[in-house]
């Protein structure tokens, strides 16, 4: 969504707000997630019922609550990232040589619930290993130009019933939706107690990039944010 004239200290203001409160849930989520996820929860619908960037409509904001899945201590896990594998390169003269980087994924663009077109690449997935299911796999993606960002949306068995109809997100770093990793590791801390509806499922007026087809998963994730 475009940024109307005049409103872009309070959208700075509001993501650096949004930065420290994900700096926070890290920090707290070391020794404690249960109440990483109570801080999470009470300054989000501080910010959502406050804010003058909030996506909830205005007239909606001074008696809006959240509504939240009980946490699920099963439904926090550190993953491993499986990077994208890269196309195999055709043989012939004047190609790149052996040894150098493997060229980028090419761009896509993921489902929008607006008319802005926002360019990302594939960079892997992960794959959640859900209690008393097979492991699920996700994709991960890059968000090319803005802010830059990696990228984890996801659609399951509640969405269209207790969550939005097009999904939610579990990492959004452009907008500091972080909860952390190891670069050695190659791993992301994926809590989906922290799963958000994006800002089109309070107001339409927002345009989101959505889970594609290939990040629906085949279960109900009860945790995280709901609207039912």
């Amino acid at each position: 969504m475009s940024v109307d004239a005049g409103t872009e200290l309070e959208l700075a203001d509001w993501r650096r707000q949004v930065s420290d409160l994900y700096a926070e849930v890290r920090r707290l989520a070391a020794g404690d997630p249960p109440a990483a996820w109570t801080v999470w929860r009470e300054e989000r619908e501080r910010l959502y019922r406050d804010h003058p960037m909030s996506p909830v409509p205005s007239a909606e904001r001074r008696n809006f609550s959240a509504k939240h899945f009980d946490y699920d201590p099963t439904l926090r896990f550190e993953v491993v990232v499986q990077a994208q594998a890269a196309a195999p390169e055709p043989a012939g003269p004047g190609l790149a040589a052996p040894g150098l980087a493997a060229p980028p994924a090419a761009a896509l663009s993921l489902p929008n619930s607006g008319a802005d077109v926002l360019a990302f690449h594939e960079i892997g997935s992960v794959a959640i290993p859900f209690p008393n299911h097979p492991p699920q796999a996700l994709s991960l993606f890059w968000m090319e130009g803005y802010s830059g960002g990696l990228f984890l949306p996801f659609r399951d068995a509640t969405s269209g019933h207790e969550t939005y109809a097009a999904g939610r997100y579990l990492l959004d770093t452009a907008k500091s939706a972080d909860l952390g990793g190891d670069p050695e590791r190659g791993s992301l801390i994926i809590d989906f107690n922290f799963a958000y509806q994006p800002s089109c499922a309070f107001d339409p007026r927002w345009a989101c990039p959505l889970a594609p087809p290939g990040n629906r998963l085949d279960l109900a994730v009860q945790a995280g944010e709901r609207i039912a």
